[in-house]
Protein backbone atom coordinates (compact mmCIF):
# COMPACT_ATOMS: atom_id res chain seq x y z
CA UNK A 1 0.00 0.00 0.00
CA UNK A 2 1.25 3.68 -1.27
CA UNK A 3 -0.35 6.90 0.63
CA UNK A 4 0.91 9.22 -1.79
CA UNK A 5 -1.56 8.59 -3.93
CA UNK A 6 -3.95 10.27 -1.09
CA UNK A 7 -1.31 12.90 0.59
CA UNK A 8 -0.96 14.30 -2.82
CA UNK A 9 -4.46 14.14 -3.80
CA UNK A 10 -7.05 17.67 -4.52
CA UNK A 11 -8.28 18.42 -1.44
CA UNK A 12 -11.91 17.39 -2.68
CA UNK A 13 -10.24 13.54 -3.07
CA UNK A 14 -8.76 13.94 0.09
CA UNK A 15 -11.91 15.16 1.96
CA UNK A 16 -14.27 12.59 0.20
CA UNK A 17 -12.22 9.77 2.08
CA UNK A 18 -12.10 11.22 5.28
CA UNK A 19 -15.94 11.51 5.12
CA UNK A 20 -16.34 8.47 3.27
CA UNK A 21 -14.34 5.77 4.91
CA UNK A 22 -15.87 6.16 8.75
CA UNK A 23 -19.50 6.18 6.70
CA UNK A 24 -18.80 2.82 5.31
CA UNK A 25 -17.58 1.84 9.05
CA UNK A 26 -20.60 3.46 10.74
CA UNK A 27 -23.22 2.02 7.90
CA UNK A 28 -21.53 -1.22 8.15
CA UNK A 29 -22.33 -1.24 11.91
CA UNK A 30 -25.67 0.24 11.64
CA UNK A 31 -27.02 -2.15 8.80
CA UNK A 32 -25.44 -5.75 9.94
CA UNK A 33 -24.80 -5.34 14.21
CA UNK A 34 -26.46 -2.60 15.61
CA UNK A 35 -29.83 -2.99 17.74
CA UNK A 36 -32.29 -0.76 15.65
CA UNK A 37 -33.84 2.34 17.25
CA UNK A 38 -32.04 2.52 20.26
CA UNK A 39 -30.76 5.48 21.02
CA UNK A 40 -27.20 4.77 19.97
CA UNK A 41 -28.37 3.78 16.24
CA UNK A 42 -30.16 6.63 16.05
CA UNK A 43 -27.52 8.77 17.15
CA UNK A 44 -24.85 6.57 14.60
CA UNK A 45 -27.58 7.13 12.21
CA UNK A 46 -27.84 10.66 11.72
CA UNK A 47 -23.30 11.38 12.00
CA UNK A 48 -23.89 8.50 8.95
CA UNK A 49 -26.56 10.67 7.18
CA UNK A 50 -24.30 13.22 7.83
CA UNK A 51 -21.04 12.30 6.44
CA UNK A 52 -22.85 10.40 3.05
CA UNK A 53 -24.14 14.09 2.72
CA UNK A 54 -20.92 15.45 3.17
CA UNK A 55 -19.54 12.74 1.09
CA UNK A 56 -21.46 13.78 -2.36
CA UNK A 57 -21.20 17.00 -1.88
CA UNK A 58 -17.50 16.74 -1.60
CA UNK A 59 -17.47 14.75 -4.99
CA UNK A 60 -18.95 17.43 -7.08
CA UNK A 61 -15.67 18.88 -6.74
CA UNK A 62 -13.44 15.97 -7.86
CA UNK A 63 -12.81 16.59 -11.57
CA UNK A 64 -13.90 13.72 -13.71
CA UNK A 65 -10.80 12.63 -16.20
CA UNK A 66 -12.34 9.93 -17.91
CA UNK A 67 -13.67 9.85 -21.47
CA UNK A 68 -17.17 9.85 -20.10
CA UNK A 69 -17.56 13.44 -18.58
CA UNK A 70 -19.32 16.88 -19.53
CA UNK A 71 -18.18 20.17 -18.61
CA UNK A 72 -21.30 22.17 -15.71
CA UNK A 73 -19.66 25.33 -15.41
CA UNK A 74 -16.78 24.68 -13.50
CA UNK A 75 -17.12 21.54 -12.63
CA UNK A 76 -16.50 18.37 -15.20
CA UNK A 77 -18.96 15.62 -14.06
CA UNK A 78 -18.34 11.82 -15.13
CA UNK A 79 -20.07 8.74 -14.99
CA UNK A 80 -19.32 8.17 -10.91
CA UNK A 81 -20.74 11.45 -10.35
CA UNK A 82 -23.91 10.22 -11.28
CA UNK A 83 -23.59 8.56 -7.48
CA UNK A 84 -24.06 11.91 -6.20
CA UNK A 85 -27.68 12.43 -6.89
CA UNK A 86 -28.90 8.90 -5.91
CA UNK A 87 -26.95 9.81 -2.49
CA UNK A 88 -28.87 12.56 -1.95
CA UNK A 89 -31.95 11.02 -2.86
CA UNK A 90 -31.33 8.37 -0.36
CA UNK A 91 -29.98 10.43 2.55
CA UNK A 92 -33.64 12.29 2.02
CA UNK A 93 -35.77 9.55 1.69
CA UNK A 94 -33.81 7.97 4.70
CA UNK A 95 -34.73 10.70 7.36
CA UNK A 96 -38.16 11.57 5.41
CA UNK A 97 -39.57 7.85 6.03
CA UNK A 98 -38.15 7.27 9.12
CA UNK A 99 -39.83 11.06 10.21
CA UNK A 100 -43.25 9.45 8.79
CA UNK A 101 -42.45 5.98 10.49
CA UNK A 102 -42.39 4.33 7.47
CA UNK A 103 -39.70 1.95 9.03
CA UNK A 104 -39.96 -0.41 5.94
CA UNK A 105 -38.98 2.53 3.73
CA UNK A 106 -36.27 3.45 5.72
CA UNK A 107 -34.95 0.04 5.70
CA UNK A 108 -34.72 0.21 1.84
CA UNK A 109 -33.68 3.86 1.64
CA UNK A 110 -30.63 2.59 4.06
CA UNK A 111 -29.25 -0.31 2.46
CA UNK A 112 -30.01 1.61 -1.28
CA UNK A 113 -27.92 4.21 0.56
CA UNK A 114 -25.08 1.38 1.80
CA UNK A 115 -25.09 -0.74 -1.10
CA UNK A 116 -25.20 2.17 -3.76
CA UNK A 117 -23.74 4.65 -2.41
CA UNK A 118 -20.62 2.78 -0.85
CA UNK A 119 -20.20 -0.10 -2.25
CA UNK A 120 -21.19 -0.01 -5.92
CA UNK A 121 -19.48 3.26 -6.34
CA UNK A 122 -16.90 2.20 -3.57
CA UNK A 123 -15.81 -0.39 -5.95
CA UNK A 124 -15.82 1.63 -9.01
CA UNK A 125 -13.29 4.06 -7.59
CA UNK A 126 -10.86 1.29 -7.33
CA UNK A 127 -10.98 1.10 -11.19
CA UNK A 128 -7.11 1.44 -12.97
CA UNK A 129 -5.68 4.93 -12.71
CA UNK A 130 -7.76 5.64 -9.84
CA UNK A 131 -6.30 7.68 -6.54
CA UNK A 132 -7.38 4.19 -4.72
CA UNK A 133 -6.43 1.75 -6.84
CA UNK A 134 -2.83 3.25 -6.98
CA UNK A 135 -3.16 3.76 -3.12
CA UNK A 136 -3.31 -0.09 -2.98
CA UNK A 137 -2.21 -1.64 -6.32
CA UNK A 138 0.29 0.59 -7.28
Amino acid sequence: MNLEPILTAPLAVQLHLVTVVPAFAIGTWLLFFSTKGTPRHRRLGKIYLALMATTALAALSIRSFSGWSVDVGPLRLGLLHLFVPLTAHGVYGALATIRAGDIAGHRAAMRGLYFGGLIIAGLLAFMPGRVMFRTFFG
